[in-house]
């Protein structure tokens, strides 16, 4: 078979001649039909994920949709850091996997199952996430931060402040349920904007969420309010200097989500609902489709990178 090899760190993967999968007792071979290229799949290719494991060479791709030998086309994830799924077959565990709704795109759910699942584990997962509740999510323009703000919604929210740099698509977000936007490089507005939030969903961390947070702190009118501060991603820095006083005088609280903080049955229990969601329009994905051929392209951005999530396709 063939599939998108690393021999290299940091190198783009090439599409080549791979030794066919061996399923262990628990799994099955899958035909593959559709995987994302998304940025958790990249930091695997490159060795930087706090879960790479450092073995080469390795096939990247942490999820798909593909034909189980019942016929069944599903959504599943692999737990393998080297055994991706950027291939025509790879063996996959059919516990960790779900069926697709009749009619669902499989493109749409190869590319917005992972963005969407990092804001619903979150708030399904890692605090008590209350109907009603008003959230600011950081890093709105990104494809999981816009998925966020589509994902509170759904799950409930009253009220939700998106925020980013990309003033563009920063103000396309109202259309996907967004109530108030404001450019992440004006703190004070952000501050002033979410200055009555209940929930932050992070995806910048870095310098940019310790400004916001010392923002927010200062000017919400009840301090001692709780305030779940959920950093899911890093894309403005690995850390940020947080003073000891923002969490001494507020009811600031700060928690992880991702592997690791979220067990992997967590992650399962809540595939249904994502798939679903993502199947029945109710959160929107871009997607543009690539034959997994040329993955070579699509990871150097020459093809498909103008609309959406990449999906490589079979």
């Amino acid at each position: 078979m063939h599939a998108a090899v690393v021999t290299e760190f940091g190198r783009t993967p090439v599409w080549q001649e791979f030794t066919e999968p061996v399923p262990t007792a628990d799994e099955v071979v899958v035909d593959v039909v559709a995987a994302g290229l998304h940025p958790r799949v990249r930091s695997q290719a490159d060795g930087s994920h706090y879960t790479s494991e450092g073995a080469l060479p390795l096939v990247p791709g942490v999820d798909a949709v593909g034909r189980f030998p019942d016929g069944t086309l599903r959504y599943f994830a692999v737990a393998s850091d080297t055994r991706g799924t950027m291939a025509e077959r790879v063996a996959v565990d059919p516990r960790a996997s779900v069926v697709l709704p009749e009619g669902a795109d499989p493109v749409a759910v190869a590319a917005g199952a992972n963005p969407v699942m990092s804001s619903w584990v979150a708030l399904r997962r890692r605090i008590d996430f209350a109907p009603g509740s008003r959230v600011l999510v950081l890093g709105a323009t990104g494809a999981s931060g816009s998925a966020a703000v589509q994902v509170a919604k759904h799950l409930g929210a009253e009220h939700v402040v998106a925020s980013g740099r990309d003033v563009t698509r920063l103000g396309a977000l109202p259309a996907l349920g967004a109530d108030v936007v404001a450019p992440l490089d004006d703190v004070d507005a952000v501050g002033a904007a979410a200055a009555d939030v209940d929930v932050v969903i992070d995806y910048v961390w870095g310098q940019p969420a310790a400004d916001v947070m010392r923002a927010l702190v200062t000017a919400r009118q009840e301090r001692g309010r709780r305030l779940d501060w959920v950093a899911i991603g890093s894309t403005a820095g690995q850390e940020a200097r947080i003073p000891s006083a923002a969490l001494r005088a507020s009811g600031l609280t700060i928690v992880g989500s991702g592997q690791g903080s979220v067990g992997r049955a967590a992650f399962v229990a809540e595939l249904p609902g994502i798939v679903a969601a993502i199947a029945d329009g109710t959160i929107r994905v871009d997607a543009t489709a690539v034959r997994m051929a040329e993955v070579e392209a699509a990871w150097a951005g020459q093809v498909g990178a103008s609309a959406g999530r990449v999906v490589l396709e079979a």
